[in-house]
């Protein structure tokens, strides 16, 4: 019999705990996890990558099952705002990936080869990827069952009520649920975890621990001492603003992401409420300061409403994988919401382990590799963020200054960046640095082309080679997008699915 104990529950622990049950369901395993009444769910990772669609699909639960419980909608798209104003590109859109985009994302990617050169071509992401045309049209990304391409998307979400749910979910499938204060740890004579001892006099073994913990990283850090290493010399900010704003009308698919003086705004739109938030930095503005300006930002400056103050610990620990525990969610790392990879990271972090896991036939053989992995993935998470701040082109504080300054960049970075200018093939680069699974050659064509770094425009235009016209790109994708209805009348098809079941 193996048992596995998660300590902590929130989002990471109840999705590792899903994913257990349902990888090892014909195995002799226990699972159970503790976490206490006391600590709630942070509630900031409200926006997904579309990995979060395939968590769904793995345990096999639709979307009218949980997405009206959690007052969830459909995310096809990231917009930001203001980033690089200098560059005469107000708004860029970042859309996620579908089938259909194989049709027209040679186009974008040859645009952006040939205005690199100085040829005035049609540079704008959004333009060359269905889901940011049904962005912009506000529609939703089911399709009828005629359209022959399969449609990538993310979800926004309340994270209280998708622990929730998973939490619910979990249990049912076998999971034992203890609600209880960890008050002491136990130790091996090799070093192990043991067992955790709680408030209720409980002691709870079992041969694997999963750490969930959140920032305090019971076990990882308090008990075996691994290290965390802070991405503080190239990512800044470490604090957030939290507020909701009664929900939009109508519903957008999109996040937005809106750069402020000292950092960074986020939008979510929920069927209940739109979540707020606001990223910054205390090096370089005071809490009160900050408040001031995200109130003005949502213009709440004369309301009572209480506004939520987060402290971000931003990096990741040495090891993922230590003795018999490994760490998951906020224990095992943080990088800001920017990209909303929050939940990426805890489910492929899952993954990696129940492939390594049972490659070792349930042993630690595979730790090494396994940490090396998760570190990787990390590492390139980090650099793609790093990217958003290190090519802004504000002007109107030090923060931004500072940002666009910083020289502590990655080797891969920097090689990635120096292709850009060079004018050379950046498709190349990334294959020869192997890193395409973390961000694809795509995803990074959307940052640098949204953020206009081009040099300036050659004095005589042939008229011809943007791709985009010749292709007749608008066409084809307005063409798709008559295939699909509005947001709010795929929310309506859900809700009335639900009820029918």
């Amino acid at each position: 019999m193996l048992r596995i104990c998660i300590v902590g529950g929130g989002t990471a622990g109840w999705m590792a705990a899903n994913l257990f049950a349902n990888q090892w369901s014909g195995q002799q395993l226990e699972i159970v996890l503790v976490e206490s009444p006391e600590i709630g769910i942070i509630g900031v990772g409200e926006g997904s990558t579309p990995t979060l669609k395939r968590f769904f699909q793995l345990l096999g639960i639709s979307e009218e099952q949980w997405m009206s419980r959690c007052n969830a909608t459909y995310k096809l798209n990231i917009r930001f705002n203001d980033w690089s104003p200098q560059s005469g590109i107000s708004s860029y859109s970042h859309p996620f990936i579908s089938q259909v985009d194989t049709l027209t994302q040679r186009a974008f990617v040859v645009n952006c080869r040939t205005r690199r050169l100085g040829l005035d071509t049609n540079t704008y992401p959004e333009d060359f990827l269905l889901n940011g045309i049904l962005a912009k049209q506000n529609k939703g990304p089911l399709a009828p069952d005629n359209f022959p391409f399969r449609m990538e998307y993310g979800y926004h979400f309340d994270a209280y009520l998708l622990g929730s749910f998973l939490a619910e979910r979990a249990r049912q499938h076998g999971v034992e649920h203890v609600q209880a204060e960890i008050t002491d740890v136990e130790r091996a004579t090799n070093g192990d975890i043991a067992a955790v001892i709680t408030d209720q006099q409980q002691r709870i073994t079992a041969d694997w621990f999963v750490d969930c913990s959140g920032f305090a990283a019971l076990l990882m850090q308090q008990q075996l001492g691994v290290k965390f290493t802070p991405y503080k010399a190239n990512l800044f900010n470490d604090s957030a603003l939290v507020m909701p704003t009664p929900v939009q009308e109508p519903l957008p698919v999109e996040t937005t992401a809106t750069a402020l003086s000292h950092g960074w705004c986020w939008r979510i739109p929920l069927q209940n409420r739109t979540g707020n938030g606001y990223v910054y930095s205390s090096d370089f503005i005071d809490h009160e300061a900050a408040e001031l300006q995200f109130r003005q930002h949502l213009g709440l400056l004369d309301a009572e409403q209480e506004c939520r103050r987060l402290r971000m610990q931003v990096g990741c620990l040495e090891k993922q994988w230590h003795h018999n525990c490994v760490a998951l969610g906020l224990t095992q790392g943080f990088i800001e919401p920017l990209e909303a990879t929050a939940l990426h990271l805890v489910q492929i972090s899952i993954e990696l382990f129940m492939e390594h896991f049972e490659a070792g036939n349930f042993t630690r053989s595979q730790q090494q590799t396994y940490n090396q992995q998760v570190a990787e993935r990390y590492a390139r998470v980090r650099d793609y963020i790093v990217a958003h701040y290190k090519l802004n082109t504000r002007t109107d504080s030090d923060y931004w200054q500072a940002n666009r300054n910083n020289e502590t960049l990655s080797d891969s970075l920097i090689q990635l960046l120096e292709t850009w200018y060079r004018r050379d093939d950046l498709e190349q680069e990334i294959q020869r640095q192997n890193i395409g699974e973390h961000f694809s050659s795509l995803s990074w064509h959307c940052l640098l082309a949204g953020y206009g770094a081009f040099p300036a425009l050659a004095a005589k235009q042939p008229g011809q080679g943007d791709l985009y016209k010749e292709q007749h790109i608008a066409k084809l994708l307005h063409g798709c997008a008559l295939n699909f209805q509005s947001h709010q009348h795929n929310l309506q098809q859900l809700r009335a699915k639900q009820y029918k079941a």
